[in-house]
């Protein structure tokens, strides 16, 4: 998948994210199903998957050919990183649990603050995306807590996915 497909899967995928939200209860954002995570939550946690890959994609290359290696394979499609993505959670369900387990329920008054936060973040992440070159996407790797390490484009195109999935949970838990 080029940069601009993938800048362009992003912006779809939030736009998506969003526009669930905006069309649902604000008692939806604090309050979620029993044993299930609020919208709130369910921001939070993308917001944060963000800031964490946009500050890894801030380091110098170097560092991050020193600390993580480059590829030793060729690249997978946004389906195949996302069928991946679906094993290895079905595999490691308390792992995720786990990793997840001290995020905090946002206030309905964060909403606004928080909601912003996400869409700035995923714009810095298309600014950034677009300013890489094809080689460093391809070749230097960073580190996903649950797939290990991965090229760029690839988390990259997994965190499109990753807003999908949870864009998907949010319709399965609110229809």
């Amino acid at each position: 998948m080029k940069k601009e497909e993938i800048v362009a899967k992003l912006e779809e995928k939030h736009h998506d994210l969003m526009l669930f939200i905006s069309t649902h209860p604000n008692e939806n954002w604090e309050k979620g199903p029993i044993d299930k995570w609020s919208f709130g939550q369910h921001i939070l946690h993308l917001l944060d998957s963000l800031k964490m890959l946009n500050k890894a994609l801030s380091y110098p290359k170097f560092i991050l050919k020193y600390k993580f290696g480059i590829a030793n394979r060729g690249l997978r499609s946004y389906e195949e990183i996302g069928q991946r993505y679906e094993e290895k959670l079905a595999e490691n369900l308390d792992r995720a649990r786990q990793f997840n387990s001290k995020l905090t329920k946002p206030s309905l008054k964060q909403k606004k603050e928080i909601t912003n936060k996400l869409l700035k973040q995923k714009e810095r992440l298309q600014k950034l995306t677009l300013k890489w070159n094809d080689v460093d996407l391809d070749s230097l790797l960073i580190p996903h807590p649950l797939m290990g390490r991965m090229p760029v484009r690839e988390i990259i195109m997994w965190t499109a996915h990753h807003t999908e999935h949870h864009t998907r949970i949010l319709k399965e838990n609110y229809l």
